[in-house]
């Protein structure tokens, strides 16, 4: 009987066995392979591949290479749901279609994947917000008034082509990556294939592999770049039909993802201290003797500055350098040896930055390499190293930085080798000397080769300057910290006048990139409004002569360039804090206040940094402006008014008034006003306490240009507010601190009068207020 009875249970299991189909992972009808594995805290990476692709992951120089573990999960076939714990989210992978489904360590649902038969990749929007997608908008329909259509901040409703382009208008240039967060909730970066997105659909999301139209064979140049054939795309020789990398991250904690995708696509490098500081950009050019004079006007007339560019002959009919793209110095412009004129500028102390094109691809057929090559690298003409070479009898005239322009023609791999070229070469030159240069094109991975990218050559309009607003907060979540835009806008019209150069000129002061650009270059410079004098006709179209001869507009200016430089602690914190956490300077709100859904939708005003509001002045004219204060006690930065949050407020402006607000509990360094970034005080550093909550602010400081902070040699001071026992409690955070010069503080609460004069010396200092 027993005999029996196991007979009949085998029998059974057989047939269960039998009932039991494997199903086999497909990849563009090949058999497929799916890995799942840890990418960071609360992140996975996703890779789906034909079996037959025997590399680990596909190239891809916008993920940094650093170890990753074995997959988790490494599939072929799936019989039945599969869950397991990746790192810290649990993931669960279903067939019929092949479906990833991931949840936080709390249960919350943070992604749903699904892999459609036809390569598609579907994904769940939630029905809240989308932002990231890089750089620039929609482009307006042909005869449609762009300064009329709404701002593109939120990126659901509409179909992506993903196309990389120059744009004019309210924009500027389009550099997308298919990166989108949903604020507390999710985020998801497509780092292969290059693809559209869908987000038409309220729930869900679509990306669709880029298919070559069969025309993109031969490479883009700078003479067919308007014919789009792969210009700004990964290179067609990389293409594999099915194959994924997808990265998906856990944005509840919207913090955690932005350290995650940092770590993932490379840190940013800390900059150079003076890039921090205001940039004056120069077009056509007299001589050298002018050059010279306008940095001292600068000096004379004590407006801070750290840098001065100067735009290449071709773009201008008479700039720095020979028609571009050259490396030999006008010498219808520099009478004296460039060398020494370049010593002239320094001794003034500001940097030179350098305008420069590219070689067309007769000369660069395409670039690769690293500085200085790695063994088995065929070091030829378009190797970078090859190409770096040619820069540096300009960097030994004296040359600081380069403003490496146009190259759209570049495939998308060659855009991101380009920003190693100029931080590689320019270490290769100085190595213990951070390098920098200022690009048009940007994507993920740049940041590790400090990339710096600016918004285009925008439309001089108060509708460009509101839309500046949201590109900018697009752009630092899903490419890197550093961007800016020309003040004032680059083309000019008659919507130029010292009042839109003016709110330009505040919003600017906070953008990482302070920097004053645009045709008729004169009426960017901050006294450029105050006299009759257009300077260098360009273009056929001029702002207003009427416009001139306003007084008014060089103090506004003076003013907020002097706030910049007072801030300098505080912005090189942030720049440092950008290193160590991905947290760009400039902060979309929802970052810091994931679930309010108004600071979710706010398209017109951000944080600088954790602690300070910043809501920009953007019509004309006007008296007022709404702004909205998340929870919790906001102080009035001019006027140490205190307001309750979650609401929006009236403030009253005149054009001297940028609506700033700082969140209670904030702690803010302010230097005495410098006139360039190196330039030694002997006044404390202020510390305003914003009373009201309690306080923690970690300082940073180091010597500015030198590498030696990549070994931790900074110095970080914490500062602490108790906000109930009204004392401040000042301490070394690392060793580096306890040999540092001894920091002079002067202590003062806002609101009210009351301040102390302290010296921290390394030991750990109390002080009731």
């Amino acid at each position: 009987m027993k005999q029996v009875s196991a007979f009949i249970c085998f029998i059974g299991i057989v047939c269960c066995c039998c009932e039991v189909v494997a199903q086999q992972i497909q990849v563009n009808s090949q058999p497929g392979r799916l890995e799942i594995r840890s990418a960071g805290k609360s992140s996975i990476r996703i890779t789906l591949k034909p079996v037959s692709y025997k590399q680990r992951f596909p190239d891809n120089p916008s993920i940094v290479d650093r170890a990753y573990g074995e997959p988790a999960l490494s599939i072929t076939n799936i019989t039945a749901p599969i869950s397991k714990m990746v790192g810290n989210l649990k993931v669960t992978v279903t067939a019929s279609p092949l479906t990833v489904t991931i949840f936080n360590s709390k249960g919350a649902l943070v992604q749903k994947i699904n892999f459609a038969t036809n390569g598609n990749l579907s994904f769940n929007l939630n029905n809240g917000p989308v932002f990231g997608l890089g750089e620039g908008g929609q482009e307006p329909e042909k005869g449609a008034d762009w300064r009329a259509l709404p701002v593109q901040y939120d990126r659901r409703r509409r179909y992506y082509k993903m196309q990389p382009r120059w744009q004019r208008d309210a924009y500027g240039s389009r550099n997308p990556v298919a990166l989108l967060v949903s604020p507390g909730n999710w985020a998801i970066f497509a780092a292969t294939p290059w693809v559209e997105v869908d987000l038409t659909a309220a729930d869900k999301g679509v990306f669709i592999p880029w298919k070559p139209s069969g025309k993109e064979g031969q490479p883009q140049t700078l003479s067919n770049q308007g014919l789009n054939l792969g210009k700004g795309l990964p290179p067609i020789d990389k293409i594999i039909p099915g194959l994924y990398d997808v990265f998906v991250f856990d944005a509840h904690d919207p913090a955690v993802f932005v350290k995650n995708f940092s770590t993932i696509t490379g840190p940013a490098v800390l900059p150079p201290k003076w890039t921090l500081g205001y940039m004056q950009s120069h077009r056509t050019l007299q001589d050298d003797k002018q050059m010279v004079g306008i940095v001292d006007t600068f000096r004379t007339k004590k407006i801070p500055v750290d840098a001065v560019i100067y735009l290449g002959t071709g773009f201008t009919p008479r700039g720095w350098n020979k028609q571009q793209p050259s490396f030999e110095f006008n010498p219808a412009v520099f009478k004296r040896a460039p060398a020494e004129v370049l010593d002239d500028m320094h001794a003034r102390n500001v940097k030179v930055v350098l305008h420069m094109v590219p070689w067309d691809r007769d000369k660069l057929p395409n670039l690769h390499g690293n500085i200085p090559a790695k063994q088995g690298e065929t070091v030829d003409g378009s190797h970078i190293q090859s190409y770096w070479n040619e820069h540096v009898p300009v960097m030994k005239a004296g040359a600081d930085a380069f403003w490496p322009d146009e190259g759209d023609w570049f495939n998308l791999f060659e855009r991101i080798k380009r920003h190693q070229l100029y931080y590689q070469g320019q270490l290769s030159y100085a190595p213990n000397i951070r390098p920098w240069s200022l690009q048009r094109n940007g994507y993920p991975g740049i940041a590790q080769w400090g990339g710096w990218v600016w918004s285009g050559d925008t439309e001089s309009s108060w509708k460009t300057l509101e839309t500046q607003i949201a590109v900018g907060l697009n752009y630092a979540i899903s490419i890197g910290p550093y961007w800016g835009t020309d003040i004032g806008g680059f083309f000019p019209n008659a919507e130029l006048t010292g009042e839109l150069y003016a709110r330009w000129f505040q919003f600017g002061a906070f953008n990482p990139l302070f920097r004053s650009h645009g045709v008729t270059w004169r009426t960017r410079l901050p006294w450029g409004w105050g006299d009759n004098n257009l300077g260098p006709p360009e273009g056929r179209v001029h702002p207003l002569a009427s416009e001139l001869n306003n007084p008014e507009i060089e103090p506004v200016v003076k003013k907020y360039d002097e706030l910049r430089y007072q801030l300098l602690p505080y912005n090189y914190t942030l720049a440092w804090q950008a290193y160590k956490t991905g947290l760009p300077l400039m902060r979309a709100m929802w970052l810091h206040y994931p679930d309010d859904e108004k600071c979710r939708s706010a398209a017109d005003q951000f944080l600088w940094g954790r602690d300070m509001l910043i809501a920009p002045v953007y019509k004309k004219g006007v008296t007022s402006r709404q702004v909205y204060l998340p929870k919790g006690l906001w102080y009035d930065w001019w006027t140490d008014i205190k307001s309750t949050g979650a609401q929006t407020i009236i403030r009253q402006v005149d054009l001297s008034v940028l609506p700033i607000y700082v969140r209670a509990g904030a702690i803010i360094p302010l230097d005495p006003i410098r006139q360039y970034t190196a330039q030694k005080v002997d006044e404390p550093t202020t510390l305003k306490i914003f009373t009201g909550a309690d306080g923690n602010y970690t300082l940073y400081n180091d010597d500015g240009i030198s590498q030696d902070y990549l070994k931790e040699k900074g110095t970080q001071t914490q500062i602490l507010w108790n906000n109930a026992k009204r004392k401040i409690t000042i301490r070394a955070v690392n060793a580096g601190n306890v040999n540092a010069a001894p920091q002079k503080f002067t202590i003062k609460l806002v609101p009210g009068s009351a301040s102390k004069k302290v010296t921290f010396s390394g030991k750990e200092l109390s002080v009731s207020m």
